[in-house]
C-alpha cells in the first residue's frame, strides 16, 4: 500500500527508483499515471518501469506509452531531417535543441521523452536566410498579428513560430536561449561555437551547454510549468556526463545561480538531498499535482507565473505589453 498522495514527489521517486512502485495500490498507480501524463513524463516513466511487476491494466497503459514515445521519436527525427534539407543551402550551423537534440544524439535524456515542436538554434546574422529557406520549403506563420510579429522580432530569442502546411509540425527558430529583454544575457556565439556535429550535419549543444540551456529555460524564463521533466533532463545529463567544466560554462552565460539551483533540486527530488530555503518554494511549485494529476497550489503557481513575466522584461515594458495584449483580447 502506498501512503496517501500529497504531490508529484511520488512521480519523481518512481523515476529515480523504479522499484518503489512495488508498494503501490490502485490509488497509487492512478496518481502516478495521471501525474506522469500531466507532466509529459508518461513515456519516460514507461521506459523506466519496463520489465517490472505491475497490474495488467498498468502494463497495457505503459506499453502504449512506450509505443507513442517511439512514434514521437521517429517523427521528431524526421522533422529535423526535413529542416536540414530545407536549410542545406544556407551557410550556417543548425543546432538542435531540447528533446530532438537528446534523441538525435542518442542520449539517456531522450529515452521515452515527450517531444513537441522542433527547436533549432542558428546565428542571429543568419535569421533572414533561414526564415526565407523555411518559408520556401512549406512552413507558414502561426501568428499573423502584426503586433506579435514585431514583438517576436524585436524582443524575443526566436522568430515567430512557423508550422508546416502539409505536416502540421511547428518549428521554433532561436538565435539565443533567453529573450533579449531578460535580465540575463547568455553568450549565444559561445554556445554555437561549442556545439557538436552529428553524422547528418546537424549539431547539438555541448553536454554542458545542454544543461545550461535546460536550467535557463526552467529558472530564468518560464513559470516552472513542466519543471519536473526539465529537472529529469538535467538529472540524466549529469548522470551520463558528469559536471566537469559546468561551473565555467554556467559562469560564461551568467547562469551560475540557475545551474546551481537546478543541481540542488535534482539532488532533492531524485536523490537523497534536502531542499532548504527558497529551494523549497521551487519544489512546492514543481510538484503541485494531486492524486488525479490535477494542478494544485494556485497561489504558488500564480506567484511563479508573475515571476516569469518579471524576469522576461522590465516593468514598464511588461505593463505596456500586457495592456496591449489585454486590449486585443
Amino acid at each position: 500500500m502506498v501512503r496517501a498522495v500529497s504531490d508529484a514527489r511520488i512521480l519523481a521517486r518512481a523515476l529515480a527508483d523504479p522499484g518503489s512502485v512495488a508498494e503501490f495500490d490502485a490509488d497509487g498507480w492512478t496518481a502516478l499515471l495521471t501525474m506522469a501524463r500531466a507532466e509529459q513524463l508518461i513515456g519516460t516513466l514507461a521506459m523506466r518501469l519496463d520489465g517490472l511487476q505491475m497490474p495488467d491494466g498498468v502494463k497495457a497503459i505503459l506499453a502504449d506509452a512506450r509505443a507513442a514515445a517511439e512514434h514521437g521519436r521517429r517523427a521528431a527525427l524526421w522533422e529535423a531531417e526535413m529542416a536540414r534539407r530545407a536549410l542545406s543551402a544556407v551557410d550556417c550551423p543548425v543546432i538542435l535543441l531540447k528533446g530532438t537534440a537528446f534523441v538525435a544524439a542518442g542520449l539517456s535524456a531522450g529515452q521515452g521523452r515527450s517531444i513537441g515542436d522542433l527547436d533549432i538554434l542558428v546565428p542571429r546574422a543568419s535569421l533572414d536566410a533561414v526564415e526565407a529557406a523555411l518559408l520556401a520549403a512549406g512552413w507558414e506563420w502561426v501568428k499573423p498579428d502584426p503586433y506579435d510579429d514585431v514583438y517576436y522580432r524585436r524582443w524575443m530569442h526566436e522568430l515567430p513560430p512557423l508550422i508546416h502546411r502539409d505536416r502540421d509540425r511547428m518549428i521554433d527558430v532561436h538565435h539565443t536561449i533567453l529573450p533579449l529583454t531578460a535580465r540575463i544575457t547568455p553568450d549565444a556565439a559561445a554556445l554555437i561555437d561549442g556545439s557538436m556535429a552529428l553524422e547528418n550535419g546537424l549539431r547539438t549543444l555541448s553536454h554542458n551547454g545542454m544543461l545550461v540551456h535546460a536550467a535557463a529555460h526552467l529558472f530564468a524564463d518560464g513559470d516552472l510549468a513542466g519543471g519536473l521533466r526539465n529537472l529529469w533532463d538535467i538529472r540524466c545529463l549529469v548522470d551520463e556526463f558528469g559536471t566537469d567544466g559546468q561551473d565555467a560554462e554556467a559562469q560564461r552565460h551568467g547562469l551560475s545561480r540557475e545551474v546551481a539551483r537546478s543541481l540542488r533540486l535534482v539532488d532533492a527530488l531524485f536523490a537523497e538531498g534536502t531542499a532548504r530555503g527558497a529551494d523549497r518554494l521551487y519544489i512546492r511549485r514543481i510538484t503541485a499535482r494531486d492524486g488525479w494529476g490535477r494542478p494544485t497550489r494556485p497561489i504558488t503557481r500564480l506567484a511563479f507565473y508573475v515571476r516569469s513575466h518579471w524576469l522576461r522584461m522590465p516593468p514598464a515594458m511588461l505593463a505596456r505589453h500586457l495592456w496591449t495584449k489585454w486590449r486585443k483580447g
